[in-house]
């Protein structure tokens, strides 16, 4: 076994350890603790349980909700530091999650959405206009789409979009609890129908996140190397891109705009396992759910008796990792 595959093994088998600790500590702590008895009452128990076994049992969708959107992000992310080829690329950067926010907040002002189902549709159409516009400014000019252009982009738009936000929300103050509860970004309000109405959406995202690994793989070659190995280049960016928004907007419409995971996430993996995304892709998945949840808990432990969302911790972690990150790959491209 050579050094690379030896350390992309430990990795794994790493990141599935920490799953279960996560899992475990999700279980475990909030504003009650509860012993292993409770917990597994709370799991496998039927009919009228005692209060600790019943906190676990409310506790379950809000750590499996955890899981996916973690996951969600950090594939998210990995895919948009692939297409783009800019390490310092990530949904909260490149303003796809301000466009998605933007997108909820004017439905709610001038549509009066209201279901999950709604917030789902219009993050995604948000998330997806915002991720077009970027790019497209990010391109113009010589060089086309370089990592600097695309984060000035990214940082510009998002700016914008958040003042567009404010703008709709001051004169609608009373109208827009639910919105400020959900921008700051946390999976407290988790529920198996919500869960349900976007796992599908998580699905197909991974999929087709899967399926262009090979494609992405063969354009950080250049699109002349790519292009002469056959790749459609124009083609692998869509997919790519599409499936990142796509994860992007579904774990944004359930869970708030939550930066960094995929950001961090992604990066952090390609450290130890190198560029390949076949392993880059699902090693992001793990850490991001991993990231998402040791935050979730850590807000609920420094926030006692309350609970501190899970976005401002990962905001707090990731704001000084941005710096870190920019500062050794002096904004290359990947």
């Amino acid at each position: 076994m050579n050094n690379l595959t030896y350390r992309r093994a430990s990795m794994m088998l790493l990141c599935a350890a920490a799953i279960a600790v996560c899992v475990a500590l999700s279980l475990t702590f909030g504003a009650r603790g509860v012993n292993l008895s409770e917990i597994l009452t709370g799991l496998f128990g039927r009919g009228e349980l005692p209060i600790g076994a019943a906190v676990v049992r409310e506790r379950v969708p809000r750590t499996v909700l955890g899981l996916i959107a973690g996951a969600a992000l950090g594939m998210s992310g990995a895919l948009m530091q692939a297409v783009t080829r800019n390490p310092l690329a990530d949904p909260g950067i490149l303003g796809v999650n301000t466009g998605a926010a933007l997108a909820v907040v004017c439905g709610i002002a001038f549509f009066g959405i209201s279901t999950l189902n709604q917030y789902i549709a219009f993050a995604l159409v948000g998330a997806g206009a915002s991720a077009v516009f970027v790019y497209s400014v990010g391109s113009l000019g010589r060089g086309g789409a370089t990592p600097i252009k695309l984060a000035l982009a990214g940082a510009a738009t998002t700016a914008a979009l958040s003042s567009l936000i404010s703008a709709v929300m001051l004169p609608r103050a009373e109208h827009m609890e639910a919105f400020r509860f959900w921008q700051s970004g946390g999976i407290g309000g988790a529920t198996w129908a919500g869960i349900g109405s976007v796992s599908p959406l998580f699905a197909v995202g991974a999929v087709i996140a899967v399926f262009s690994c090979g494609s992405l793989n063969a354009l950080a070659l250049g699109d002349d190397a790519a292009t002469s190995l056959g790749v459609r280049t124009g083609r692998a960016r869509l997919l790519g891109a599409g499936a990142g928004v796509l994860l992007c907007g579904a774990a944004t419409a359930i869970a708030g705009p939550i930066g960094f995971v995929g950001l961090m996430i992604p990066h952090a993996v390609r450290l130890v396992t190198g560029p390949d995304l076949r392993w880059v892709l699902p090693l992001s998945a793990v850490g991001g759910a991993v990231m998402l949840l040791a935050a979730d808990v850590a807000g609920r432990l420094l926030g006692r008796p309350g609970e501190i969302d899970a976005g401002l911790v990962t905001a707090f972690i990731g704001a000084p990792a941005l710096i870190i990150i920019a500062m050794r790959s002096k904004v290359r491209s990947l």
